[in-house]
């Protein structure tokens, strides 16, 4: 895992892994970092992953430790899927965006734990509410649910937008509204 600077100038920094959620929260993190004249650490942390989850990966680790390393056309495999999800989410989102410094970081190693690393206090942290793991039910995923209990600065989850109800003139629970023109 690469090291961060996390005493230069304060940064959004933005978890991405190629799902909805993560671009809804690129898009929140590029107009904030937009409006704080902040630089924008767009991550994407792979893994070779265990399809268990965690949980199932430590009960299995003796007997995968039996088993010989990937080889290198794998790993260099892997890192080119990852690299791809990375490039795709910036191309989407940021386009281009001339008003924000962009950094793009590929960083081997669990998603919480690599953006919680990624952050210094003085950060802003975006995730996704929901991302590419189970249980869809679920308001936070638990990358995001290990982000807001672990990092040293703030975190923003942005959720999916929802779609706009048919009557737009309709009040929202508890709320007024006035007609459109």
């Amino acid at each position: 895992m690469s090291e961060i600077d996390t005493t230069a100038k304060p940064v959004v920094v933005v978890g991405v892994d190629g799902s909805a959620g993560a671009r809804a929260a690129l898009r929140w993190a590029l107009a904030e970092a937009r409006l704080r004249q902040a630089p924008l650490r767009i991550v994407h942390a792979w893994t070779y992953g265990f399809a268990g989850g965690a949980a199932a990966g430590d009960a299995y680790f003796g007997y995968l430790a039996s088993y010989p390393p990937l080889g290198n056309d794998v790993t260099d495999a892997l890192r080119q899927a990852a690299e791809d999800v990375l490039t795709a989410a910036i191309a989407e989102v940021v386009d281009g965006d001339a008003d924000v410094q962009i950094e793009r970081q590929l960083i081997e190693g669990g998603p919480a734990q690599i953006l919680v690393g990624a952050v210094g206090h003085d950060d802003l942290l975006v995730v996704g509410s929901r991302g590419h793991g189970g249980f869809a039910d679920l308001l936070l995923g638990s990358v995001s649910l290990q982000c807001v209990h672990h990092a040293p600065c703030p975190v923003v989850v942005v959720h999916l937008p929802k779609e706009a109800p048919a009557d737009h003139n309709r009040p929202a629970a508890g709320g007024a509204a006035t007609p459109r023109s």
